[in-house]
């Protein structure tokens, strides 16, 4: 009896279940397939819909800020002090206390065939990112800007590693030639990599920034096995952000210290794995080196298009030429209404001083020839008001008439002339 009630007590379970079960199938939608996660609203299981995954990140910005960093600053490379050594250009950092320069400086190179991709600030969503630099086997994107010393917009126009030694174009890199002699000239590749900017604007995108996307090589390049700062260049930077004049709240954008003419100590990295540096290859072959047509071609679509948005770009970010037009149109009649009050009062108590009877006697020649013009025109402005207020007066008193003349020109009027001329007022009116 036992068996059969636990028997019949099972089946009862097993029935409700499959019950349950029928009723919980029955709420996905027929023809439904999908799998994944469920969620009971009270009602029913509903299906919770998967988060759409993020979109690929190429390069993540270190830093974010609101204000465009200052334009860089022109200035000359020092020479490479030693061979093997790689130009890291300087640039513009940020701190709390705002935008600062990191001086450029020569790198040893943390492994044979490493290349320094540098930093570059960039427009995005309506705020300013940076992103560090890095070592690896080939040049990435970094924005585009013309940081000079062989960074022309585009790769590296500078120099190369040619088997187990770096090899520097002399026609746009300085070098120390008593000592660094592994050397060869290329103007080609300068000119084909190079983005001009006119404006040294010194960001990406935006707009008044460089107008440049990642070329395939560059986007390439990104992919790559990538090696950090050294320890050293870390240091430099904290350095750099320790000296009050790198600010550019206190140098105005122009620092002291633009280029360190010391190279950084040394610092040996592992390579990527199955890296191998470039064979080498005799200097006249190197000096015959051009840059890929895709580069060529966005070397210019991108010199274009910064240009074209150049226009609206002054030595002050952020302050756009009709904006100085217009505050120097404000000030100026401002200016002259200040200055007028300030004229007029130091010019009315000169004229007694410049008519003291020395001067009346050299100027007398001078003033002479003016009389005639000057008479012609101050009778005529003087008769029609001085008549009518000289008829209801007695005779005696008309003759202070040409008061106006008088204060004028008194030094052209002699006492005889101004009796010569008063008879035959008197005649008349008698």
């Amino acid at each position: 009896m036992t068996l059969m009630r636990s028997a019949r007590w099972f089946l009862l379970a097993l029935a409700v279940f499959a019950t349950v079960q029928q009723q919980i199938i029955a709420q996905i939608p027929v023809g439904t397939t999908r799998t994944g996660t469920f969620v009971w609203d009270g009602a029913r299981w509903m299906p919770v819909e998967s988060a759409a995954p993020p979109a690929p990140v190429v390069a993540e910005a270190e830093l974010t800020v609101d204000i465009a960093p200052p334009p860089l600053p022109v200035y000359e490379q020092p020479p490479c002090p030693e061979p093997n050594l790689i130009w890291t250009p300087g640039y513009w950092h940020h701190s709390v206390v705002g935008y600062y320069w990191v001086p450029g400086v020569w790198v040893p190179a943390p492994y044979i065939g490493a290349l320094w991709t540098p930093g570059y600030w960039g427009f995005a969503g309506g705020s300013f990112g940076f992103h560090a630099g890095y070592w690896g086997p080939h040049i990435g994107f970094y924005g585009g800007v013309n940081y000079g010393g062989g960074y022309m917009g585009i790769g590296f126009a500078g120099g190369l590693w040619n088997g187990g030694v770096f090899a520097y174009n002399t026609a746009v890199v300085h070098v120390n030639a008593s000592v660094v002699t592994n050397v060869y000239v290329n103007k080609t590749i300068v000119e084909q990599t190079t983005i001009v900017n006119t404006t040294n604007v010194s960001y990406n995108g935006g707009p008044n920034g460089v107008q440049h996307q990642p070329t395939a090589e560059e986007q390439t390049a990104e992919h790559e096995q990538h090696t950090a700062a050294t320890t050293f260049q870390q240091q430099h930077v904290t350095a750099a952000a320790s000296n009050k004049s790198n600010f550019a709240s206190n140098n105005g954008g122009h620092p002291a210290t633009v280029a360190v003419a010391k190279p950084l100590a040394a610092e040996t990295h592992a390579p990527p794995a199955g890296f191998k540096p470039p064979a080498a290859k005799p200097l006249p072959e190197l000096a015959k080196v051009q840059a890929s047509p895709a580069v060529v071609a966005a070397a210019k679509t991108a010199t274009t298009k910064t240009a074209t948005v150049a226009k609206s770009v002054t030595e002050a970010p952020g302050r756009r030429p009709e904006a100085e037009a217009a505050a120097k149109s404000a000030s100026a009649p401002a200016k002259r209404e200040a200055e007028a009050p300030a004229k007029s009062a130091t010019k009315a108590p000169a004229r007694p001083e410049a008519e003291a009877p020395a001067t009346r006697e050299t100027e007398a020649p001078a003033k002479a020839e003016a009389k005639p013009a000057a008479k012609s025109e101050a009778k005529s402005a003087a008769k029609p008001e001085a008549k009518p207020e000289a008829k209801p007066e007695a005779k005696p008193e008309a003759k202070p008439k040409p008061e106006p003349k008088s204060e004028a020109k008194p030094a052209a009027k002699s006492p005889a002339k101004t009796g010569e001329k008063a008879k035959p007022k008197k005649d008349e009116k008698e």
